[in-house]
């Protein structure tokens, strides 16, 4: 007989729209193991997206950056603690990264099931002592199907929820900016990657219209490091100017995801963004350039994607930066309105704010 699951850990440090779409790990082993406490390795700039989910126990921060400086003695160090602590406290792993150093942390827990993917990268499976090929094509998908070839009941679930504290910070903001009562769109304009980018020109052109069609403002999010970008995608010299809201670089990751959790409309390029509108059962469109849509795309909410023929067609890698925007610029902005005037915008029935 084997003996009890009373302490589980998921690995899923990055990305934050990865992070934001693995939450049904988290479900489908409180379900599983209802009494068993259940730990997350997350980027530490991350931790806010899933600290509060009731399936979570607690969250362990992965300090991503200040490791980047790995060789350094000092940072050797720390990492070493930091891997020490995991081990002899879990008995039950959760490789859902797959990577080295997600198979690394894996390793050093000793726990004694790991699961993990047979085809991890980077060596990565090596971390793992029980090993599944699974074969649907998306990532959440994948997750569920790992869990199920262990053994566990996979569940759908990809609700979000929402920090107290950053609930109560946008109640404020909202009342500070005038905001309390507006019916609003969100913007998400930018991603890491030029080639996933649609145009700075046609968010700006594409306000206008989205105002017209009965909301009061449109708020755009982005990093600190976006904000400059963002602002050429806004409304300028226009009556629509004064009802944009530039917000980039002025939010946390759990401030971010109540703007959207509150959000009339969201719509994104492929960006962790629009794996929050998914969470929250939002109003959403995804606009799609070179990356897989049966892979990556907004789960179960393939209506609201746009994408051009030509893109779906894309065989090489959203990485190549002679692409540029290219495969972005197919779409334009009354393909955007189409859209959102033909009702694919809309979330399945039942979806619902946690």
């Amino acid at each position: 007989m084997s003996a009890p699951i009373a302490s589980i850990l998921i690995i899923r440090p990055s990305a934050l729209g990865d992070v934001c779409r693995s939450v049904p790990l988290a479900v489908s082993l409180r379900t599983a193991f209802p009494q068993a406490s259940i730990a997350w390795i997350a980027q530490d700039s991350f931790v806010d997206a899933i600290a509060a989910h009731p399936a979570v126990t607690s969250v362990i921060a992965f300090p991503r950056s200040r490791w980047r400086s790995w060789w350094r003695p000092t940072v050797l160090a720390e990492m070493r603690r930091w891997m020490g602590a995991l081990r002899g406290r879990f008995d039950l792993v959760v490789d859902a990264q797959g990577l080295g150093r997600s198979g690394l942390m894996a390793w050093s827990t000793r726990a004694p099931r790991r699961i993990g993917f047979a085809d991890a990268r980077e060596l990565g499976w090596l971390g793992s002592n029980e090993r599944y090929r699974v074969d649907a094509p998306h990532t959440v998908d994948r997750m569920l199907e790992l869990l199920a070839a262990a053994g566990i009941p996979p569940h759908a679930d990809l609700r979000l929820t929402l920090r107290p504290e950053d609930r109560t910070w946008w109640d404020a903001e909202r009342e500070r900016r005038g905001l309390a009562r507006s019916r609003y769109a969100v913007f998400a304009p930018t991603s890491r990657w030029a080639s996933k980018d649609w145009p700075a020109e046609r968010w700006a052109a594409l306000a206008g219209p989205i105002l017209k069609r009965g909301y009061d403002h449109v708020l755009y999010l982005g990093t600190k490091g976006e904000a400059a970008t963002i602002a050429t995608a806004m409304p300028t010299g226009s009556p629509h100017a004064e009802r944009a809201v530039n917000l980039a670089g002025r939010t946390t990751v759990g401030q971010s995801m109540a703007v959207i959790a509150h959000a009339d409309l969201v719509v994104a390029n492929d960006s962790a963004p629009l794996h929050i509108a998914v969470g929250f059962g939002r109003r959403l469109l995804a606009l799609f350039g070179p990356t897989e849509v049966a892979r990556v795309g907004p789960y179960r909410r393939e209506a609201s994607v746009l994408q051009a023929d030509a893109a779906k067609a894309f065989r090489g890698s959203y990485r190549d930066r002679s692409i540029g925007d290219s495969l972005m610029r197919l779409i334009s902005v009354d393909d955007v309105l189409a859209a959102l005037d033909s009702g694919r915008a809309e979330p399945p029935a039942g979806a619902s704010l946690r």
